[in-house]
């Protein structure tokens, strides 16, 4: 009777998925938002709280982020990853310090301790790799001349998550220099090796999993990806930056092949991810904190906008892919919400979980919506800026 259960829940779900998603193709809108209100729907205190699938559909978003990010991975070379990651080092920094600086701030100002602010720093720094790959592919962006910019920024902040996350957990359990020191050190040396194996030994994994088969292509890449990935976050390294790097790994034809394939694989369990976040929120705890929460995402969007607008003008990138660059930035997501309950299980603030979740869903629904907001409004733009020019002239 259960597994019956579970069947009916899943497919409540994904049949409430496609009917969501035809509307947004009827009005020509981004699905996410409507998938996080669906999340919000299904979860503790919604309108049809689900009761045995919470495991699987938790299980499926963390493959949905790791197929994003597979993907995205695919896109893209070894040496023009590392020709971009170079070249975005300094907007990386710019994007740390104006995007960190808020949750910093704000825990200070309302008394909640160091530790507290180290923990909603990171909630307002990182962007959802997740979302603003769904963002990209969705739009079509994925061409774009600001692209690379934005995904070299991607990679600079699940790097720099890499290095965070250990030191956020060893101050929360209270390690002491040492420990702390040991763990950074173990994180630093797995980044080490992913990097090292996808940059010098792509050629060796696309023999290992090439076949002539579809069904054997896609079982070997599919678990090398869940693999690596899985290993990664194991050694406190960011299981998206271990997908991704997989994707950078396979080039040419291979990685044709395997897009084509895995492309209905990543549209379904990313359509899960953005559910699950949803779950995750109990819409009670929401109020109290949304006048904070507000601030604050009016400050993050103010902080992602210039961090692209850095970046891409940094790349030679016109004023429009500007504007793009900065809106794709917008979302948070899931590594934002690891982070919150990671200092809530610690024992952190009881605030600070509700503030993030209230942010982070703020930030989720607003992003891709200015995304596809984004070239109108550099029209706008243009025409202004076009009609001082001629002002001035005469």
């Amino acid at each position: 009777m259960e597994h019956d259960t579970i069947l009916v829940e899943l497919g409540t779900v994904i049949l409430a998925l496609g009917l969501l998603g035809a509307v947004s193709l009827r009005f020509s809108i981004s699905p996410i938002p409507l998938y996080l209100l669906a999340g919000l729907a299904f979860g503790a205190g919604g309108v049809l709280p689900l009761n045995t699938s919470t495991e699987f559909i938790s299980a499926g978003a963390k493959i949905g982020v790791i197929l994003l990010l597979f993907t995205l991975g695919l896109e893209y070379t070894a040496p023009e990853l590392v020709g971009t990651l170079r070249s975005s080092a300094p907007a990386g920094l710019v994007d740390l310090v104006l995007n960190a600086a808020p949750g910093v701030a704000t825990a200070l100002a309302l008394g909640w301790g160091v530790t507290a602010a180290v923990a909603l720093g990171g909630v307002t720094y990182v962007t959802s790799s997740g979302i603003t790959a769904k963002v990209l592919g969705d739009l079509g962006w994925l061409g774009n001349r600001e692209t690379p910019a934005v995904l070299s920024l991607l990679v600079f902040e699940d790097l720099m998550m890499a290095l965070y996350l250990p030191i956020l957990t060893a101050m929360l359990a209270g390690v002491g220099l040492l420990g702390g020191t040991a763990t950074l050190a173990l994180a630093a040396a797995a980044i080490s090796f992913v990097l090292l194996v996808a940059l010098r030994f792509g050629t060796v994994v696309e023999r290992f999993v090439a076949s002539e088969s579809d069904e054997v292509l896609l079982l070997k890449v599919l678990g090398l990806t869940v693999l690596v990935a899985g290993a990664a976050e194991l050694l406190q390294v960011s299981a998206a930056v271990g997908a991704f790097l997989v994707g950078i790994a396979l080039s040419g034809p291979l990685a044709h092949t395997a897009r084509q394939l895995l492309t209905p694989l990543r549209d379904l369990f990313a359509a899960v991810f953005f559910v699950f976040f949803g779950l995750q929120t109990d819409p009670v705890a929401l109020p109290p904190v949304l006048g904070i929460a507000a601030l604050l995402a009016l400050s993050g969007v103010a902080t992602k906008l210039a961090t692209g607008w850095i970046a891409a003008r940094r790349a030679g990138v016109a004023l429009t892919g500007r504007i793009r660059a900065g809106a794709a930035l917008l979302p948070r997501g899931e590594f934002n919400i690891v982070i919150a309950g990671l200092a809530v299980a610690a024992g952190s603030h009881p605030k600070l979980g509700p503030l993030a979740a209230a942010y982070v869903l703020i930030l989720a629904v607003i992003g891709p919506l200015a995304a596809r907001a984004a070239e109108p409004a550099a029209r706008i733009l243009h025409r202004r800026r076009a009609r001082s020019a001629a002002a001035r002239s005469t």
